[in-house]
């Protein structure tokens, strides 16, 4: 995990300890898959991912979108960043954001751009499906979407019909079609979504739990070690059951890099 600012790093891994460790109050029941086209792979170089993230941010500002649009953003090397928090609504598709969560996959996917990299394609998959599973959403073409589908002006759904935007790309997994996501894409998330599911995702928060606790405040801080000089990467509501793996210093492991002030836990017995 690396921070810088409001933009967190993550590995596969990570990323779902973050989500399942995480409260939300913003009801999701739509998830965007858009490419950014530009910058694309060529504009990344292994190490600038906030770099990538701080130019969005600009660019997205200068277009009047309140900070970068979308809430993550998945790299060329299977990285994950948390960007627009998931309790505002993202910036996404004109007039068709309300409950939807936004992913941005740096890459240009159109036919003669960039050639998707295996690990991009696992994390897409990857994280496609664990949003799925935190929020309760179907995988299907109804609740996982493309922003090719919508007219760019209303917002309103056309499957494509008229649409100048191309986005995610027209060779993202074999198209930018409804009938593509549904052939080729929607499968792989719902095979991942079924193998999850059956390891419990949500209630498995670590691999080693010792105990298991109450969190006894609202917005309980998520710090990456064990002490309030280090960074916040998210908070707990009141009554949140979590698993602890460690206890140092007054502090509770919950997840990899992930710590609470163990004064506001209240233990539970096995």
């Amino acid at each position: 995990m690396n921070q810088k600012e409001k933009f967190i790093l993550l590995t596969r891994n990570e990323f779902k300890d973050w989500l399942s460790n995480t409260s939300f109050r913003r009801i999701i029941k739509i998830i965007q898959n858009h490419h950014t086209w530009k910058p694309s792979y060529a504009q990344f170089d292994g190490k600038n991912y906030f770099a990538q993230l701080e130019g969005m941010e600009r660019s997205h500002n200068e277009r009047g979108l309140g900070g970068i649009a979308q809430n993550i953003t998945t790299f060329i090397d299977g990285l994950i960043a948390i960007c627009r928090s998931f309790e505002e609504m993202p910036a996404g598709i004109k007039n068709a954001n309300g409950g939807a969560i936004c992913i941005e996959h740096l890459g240009n996917f159109d036919e003669n751009g960039d050639i998707m990299t295996d690990e991009h394609r696992e994390t897409i998959i990857f994280v496609n499906a664990l949003l799925c599973l935190k929020f309760n959403i179907i995988p299907n073409t109804d609740l996982i979407v493309y922003h090719h589908w919508y007219d760019l002006n209303t917002g309103k759904r056309t499957d494509g019909t008229g649409s100048t935007k191309s986005c995610p790309g027209t060779n993202f997994f074999g198209g930018n079609t409804v009938e593509a996501a549904r052939n080729n894409f929607i499968p792989l998330i719902q095979n991942l979504y079924n193998l999850t599911k059956n390891k419990s995702f949500v209630d498995a928060k670590n691999d080693n739990p010792q105990q298991k606790g109450k969190i006894l405040v609202n917005d309980l801080r998520i710090r990456t070690g064990p002490g309030l000089t280090h960074n916040v990467v998210a908070k707990l509501k009141i009554g949140t059951i979590i698993d602890i793996c460690e206890e140092r210093d007054g502090w509770y492991k919950i997840g990899e890099n992930q710590w609470v002030f163990a004064k506001y836990v209240q233990l539970i017995e096995k």
